[in-house]
């Protein structure tokens, strides 16, 4: 039987899946070994802790290869992007040992499919001589596998979301320095982007809307698809002994946030909430205790343990307990693309969100049911937690709803069913 070979190039490595994009990869990879892909890793170290876990993915795999990236190399060749008139994340992670990993595999075994997994991934097709008979025509009009040989490896780019809008946000809220850089980011990134979509067979994105978003941008239709994330609901379940909010003796309502926190959308989210709608709680439901639970909290994050009621937890070791122990999760997010992972996980485990309306897109749910869903007001997202606290009656409801709704909807099975299809070259 024919041996389906896929070459997998991502932009950090696939395990553990404790964060949005390496939950995506670590559940692709899975999924595609699955369904009897034989796959080459190429893919990038940049947290140390994550060292360990290279056998137990290299086990797994036909070959593979792991780059740890370095902060002041990676540093300069972001510099070195920039004075080249390219995006800082493509000099980001960008590595000559890996091009040779890349092109080595392609000429040792009969890879069948290419999947980059972020943008800057696609500078590995673009500079591989191998691969340049694949890479189709820039024209809009293009349907899928247009111009590429019969027997040519399939190119499919999982974009996740649209990095350029993303750093159009961070430029509306930075510094005139910053501002410029951000601004010129994106621009690039842009037209980056619509490099991707114009060369590569097929790409998808997160979320309908965001693909939605990158046709807007590139101007090519009809290779762009929406691949919403899942959710592993036999690990994501709610507690069958749910703690109390009432612990140690002390009685309380407990709020929490989850997520990679030297991330800059998750800080602007937990600063914004902790200094300005936090302070609002308390004065009107009284002892109220905000968690943010994540690793690597930045110096900001750090800062926030000052303000009455604010805990920092950093890297813990399973967040579901903190999920399970609170009365509500908030996902106070002001910047955002694609889907928030958080805002899934806690209503698996029949926890009730509240969430702004940036959060919210993408997901599929029914607001003021599954979920509450308010505008990046301070005011505003105040009331939304104060009234869930106040009722625990909705709480109970909304929480089942919230349980119901993920079952429904975000099967990882079924969302990633079209990404292999692609990858084989099919119509979805």
């Amino acid at each position: 039987m024919l041996q389906n070979h896929l070459l997998m190039i991502v932009h950090r490595i696939p395990y553990p899946p404790d964060k949005g994009d390496k939950i995506r990869s670590f559940h692709e990879f899975h999924y595609l070994r699955e369904q009897g892909w034989r796959i080459h890793l190429c893919t990038f170290i940049d947290d140390p802790a994550d060292i360990a876990y290279v056998k137990t993915l290299s086990n797994q795999c036909e070959s593979s290869s792991f780059f740890r990236l370095r902060r002041i190399p990676q540093k300069a060749a972001m510099l070195w992007a920039l004075l080249r008139g390219r995006p800082l994340t493509v000099g980001a992670f960008f590595k000559k040992a890996a091009l040779d990993y890349v092109r080595r595999v392609l000429r040792d075994y009969p890879i069948r499919a290419v999947l980059c997994f972020s943008s800057p991934m696609a500078e590995y097709v673009f500079q591989c001589p191998e691969l340049r008979h694949c890479i189709n025509t820039p024209n809009p009009t293009n349907s899928m596998n247009s111009t590429n040989p019969t027997g040519s490896p399939t190119l499919v780019m999982d974009l996740i979301d649209v990095d350029s809008d993303k750093w159009r946000q961070y430029a509306s809220q930075a510094d005139p320095f910053r501002r410029f850089i951000y601004q010129l980011e994106s621009r690039r990134l842009a037209a980056y982007e619509t490099r991707i979509v114009s060369s590569f067979d097929a790409t998808v994105t997160v979320s309908h809307a965001e693909a939605s978003l990158l046709r807007r941008i590139s101007g090519v239709g009809p290779k762009v698809y929406g691949v919403p994330n899942g959710v592993d609901t036999d690990f994501f379940h709610p507690s069958h002994e749910r703690p109390s909010p009432a612990q140690g003796g002390h009685s309380y309502r407990t709020l929490v946030f989850c997520g990679l926190m030297d991330y800059p959308p998750n800080v602007d989210a937990v600063v914004w909430f902790a200094k300005e709608v936090l302070p609002a709680l308390r004065q009107r439901l009284g002892d109220v205790c905000f968690r943010i639970v994540g690793a690597r909290p930045s110096k900001e994050v750090e800062s926030l343990q000052t303000i009455p009621g604010v805990e920092v937890l950093g890297r813990v070791e399973d967040v579901r307990p903190h999920v399970w122990g609170a009365d509500v999760s908030v996902a106070p997010i002001r910047i955002a693309r694609g889907i928030q992972n958080k805002v899934l996980e806690a209503m698996a485990m029949a926890k009730p969100v509240v969430a702004t309306n940036e959060a919210f897109e993408g997901l599929d749910a029914i607001p003021g049911e599954d979920l509450l869903v308010t505008k990046a007001d301070s005011k505003a997202f105040a009331e939304a937690v104060a009234g869930l606290c106040t009722d625990k009656d909705r709480v109970a409801l909304m929480g089942r709803n919230a349980r119901k709704a993920v079952l429904s909807k975000y099967s990882w099975e079924n969302h990633l069913k079209p990404l292999n299809d692609l990858l084989q070259d099919k119509t979805i």
